[in-house]
């Protein structure tokens, strides 16, 4: 396998539902799970929650790896999601918040992971206002003063959001170190000073699978 700069060069693929998420060497591409997707020539490491969309893979794709069996994480939490494991495996002690369509927050003590619990993304709470009324259809101010209460619609909408999701991660963190990931988790870890935002985090810790398991390169 090829290396550069002493880095295996890889092809990491997160398989979601309506998404391949490939990695190419650092390098993202994305294609809707409908759409065609290359013929690498070379070896794929992916991870999945979609059966058909892991199907069309190993149709185009020959030279596959599913790294779901390496992954070396245990928790009495029923029915946790690949995506959350992965984020989770390499910490010893912290909150991962995966801010996407849901807000994932999970716990992890002395390497154990003691549970989580499942927020509405930031689109998700949005939508709900206008089903109530057209007037409640506003625009998100992520600039609202949350020391302040609100004294128009736009503001009290992006306050009782924002206040939502902020408070029960601040209940559960105590401090501890929290790390974000996920399309809206750079905007929410400006509300936490002891936040880091990392974007790749499930590459990363593919990566950190693959170099672990060197039966696998």
């Amino acid at each position: 396998m090829k290396r550069i700069n002493g880095e295996l060069e890889l092809i990491l693929c997160d398989i979601g539902n309506t998404t391949f998420h490939f990695n190419i060497n650092g390098k993202e591409q994305r294609y809707l799970t409908n759409s065609h997707i290359p013929d690498f020539k070379q070896r794929v490491y992916y991870v999945s929650v979609n059966d058909n969309a892991t199907a069309k893979l190993k149709l185009t794709n020959d030279d596959i790896v599913d790294l779901e069996p390496y992954i070396k994480f245990k928790t009495k939490y029923v029915g946790m999601g690949l995506d959350r494991k992965i984020a989770c495996c390499f910490i010893e002690d912290g909150i991962i918040v995966d801010a996407g369509s849901a807000i994932t927050v999970d716990i992890i003590k002395k390497g154990k992971h003691k549970g989580g619990f499942i927020l509405p993304g930031l689109k998700a709470f949005r939508d709900i206002y206008p089903q109530i009324s057209h007037k409640l259809d506003v625009d998100l101010n992520t600039k609202v003063n949350l020391d302040k209460i609100p004294l128009c619609t736009k503001d009290a909408i992006s306050y009782a959001i924002l206040k939502s999701i902020i408070e029960p991660i601040k209940k559960v963190s105590k401090k501890k170190q929290i790390t974000f990931t996920g399309g809206d988790g750079k905007l929410l870890s400006k509300y936490f000073d002891n936040s880091i935002y990392k974007k790749d985090i499930i590459f990363e810790n593919m990566r950190r699978i693959i170099n672990a398991n060197d039966c696998i390169t």
